[in-house]
């Protein structure tokens, strides 16, 4: 089998790595560090042996951050080394400073995962979620390392694309020590799979121990008090290619009736900025763009966030919140929709939302977000929730109660962590 899947990892690697190197608006180059994907690391600033904590991208590094701070507050000593397969999930590391160090992670052929093992040395492997590679878990248990997988999810659709082809996730599952669940649904999908119970812990999901700066929400104060304090604002966070025309068209519905409405359109990828900014003066609206620091008018209809790192800022001058990735079939599944309930802000997601269906459903079923199929159903609850203060009111406050309620997943991942030496 090992043989098969580097065969197939050789053949289609060309792919991958034009993939991962080529340029792109907005996207940071990986410069002469583009080795580390090789496994030529160079040694960390630590001698002492570091905990590894694998995040592929920005999404994971920001899951992350908060169960790195709790770990460095009990353990000041302890080095920590962050990996990421990508430039921007490296610029997001950047921002945790003297907290940890960062590699990039290298790719999945064996001399280099092997070569970067040997340089660094570590003592365990926490992987994110469920970003799982044959060679890079053959390796690291081969070198006696123990591997965990640190707020896992699995949903019944990945769940039945591994049953397809069980010998590969045998391939995958058979070197993990343990994995930590977010639900357990996640657990029983798991062990349907074959992990022994015994190798399974509910921990529930780190994301609803989701810290806001006071920091970020002063920013958001601020541009709230920019762009208008009694004028309705919506924001439609990490959009992808094929939603923002169905939710330019909400917008534009919405003018009819509240024709101070203001868009904050935050795209997914960096790379978009310039493109949804032609796309949104092409649509009719008049636009400004966050990174400009250009007046907001009482005429300015979309405001552009092309910046990173804003998000919470952003969805905290809003009104009501849109998470994308939602609109567009099974393509994305959905982001994160705890952002927008920390920061007390009535949600609104389209129909996809499999990356995060528990607690969809949880801020569903206690009417702190609403489904919306299509714009129009978006423009009806964008239209509603305008017209009744209160009732936004009382969706953000419950929307704060599932957050709070569901604490406490970074306290039990800890205490099932091997002991750090």
């Amino acid at each position: 089998m090992f043989f098969i899947y580097n065969l197939l990892l050789t053949l289609i690697s060309p792919i991958f790595i034009y993939t991962l190197y080529r340029p792109k608006e907005g996207k940071p180059p990986f410069g002469p560090r583009w080795k580390e994907h090789f496994g030529f690391s160079s040694p960390l600033n630590s001698a002492a042996p570091p905990v590894w904590i694998h995040t592929v991208s920005v999404g994971e590094v920001i899951a992350a951050t908060p169960l790195i701070k709790k770990i460095k507050d009990a353990h000041p000593e302890l080095s920590i080394l962050v990996t990421t397969t990508t430039s921007t999930g490296a610029e997001q590391a950047a921002k945790l400073g003297s907290l940890v160090e960062h590699r990039y992670m290298p790719l999945d052929f064996s001399f280099a995962v092997k070569r970067f093992i040997k340089i660094i040395q570590p003592q365990q492997l926490l992987i994110m979620e469920t970003e799982l590679w044959p060679n890079t878990l053959s390796a690291a248990a081969e070198a006696g390392i123990p591997i965990t997988i640190v707020n896992a999810r699995l949903s019944e659709r990945s769940c039945s694309r591994y049953a397809k082809v069980q010998g590969v996730f045998n391939l995958l599952s058979k070197d993990i020590t343990q994995i930590l669940c977010q639900t357990k649904d996640d657990s029983l999908r798991f062990q349907k799979l074959g992990i022994e119970s015994s190798r399974i812990k509910i921990t529930g999901s780190i994301k609803f121990d989701i810290s806001i700066s006071k920091e970020d929400i002063n920013k958001g104060f601020e541009l709230r008090k920019q762009i208008g304090s009694t004028r309705p604002v919506w924001i439609a966070a990490s959009t992808h290619p094929g939603e923002d025309e169905q939710l330019f068209n909400a917008h534009k519905s919405l003018l009819t009736t509240q024709p101070e409405a203001l868009l904050i359109l935050v795209p997914r990828h960096p790379e978009r900025f310039t493109s949804m900014f032609k796309l949104s003066e092409e649509s009719g609206f008049n636009t400004v763009c966050r990174s400009n620091n250009e007046p907001v008018e009482k005429v300015t209809q979309v405001y552009l966030g092309d910046t990173m790192g804003e998000m919470l800022s952003l969805i905290q001058a809003a009104d009501i919140c849109f998470m994308a990735g939602s609109l567009i079939g099974d393509k994305v599944g959905g982001h994160n929709v705890l952002e927008p309930a920390a920061l007390a802000k009535p949600i609104l997601t389209g129909p996809s939302y499999y990356n995060f269906t528990d607690i969809t459903r949880e801020l569903v079923n206690n009417k702190a977000c609403t489904i919306c199929a299509d714009s129009g159903q978006i423009t009806a609850q964008l239209q509603k929730l305008f017209s009744a203060p209160e009732l936004r009111m009382q969706q953000g406050e419950a929307a704060v109660h599932v957050v709070n309620s569901n604490k406490g997943a970074i306290k039990k991942s800890i205490e099932f962590l091997p002991a750090f030496v």
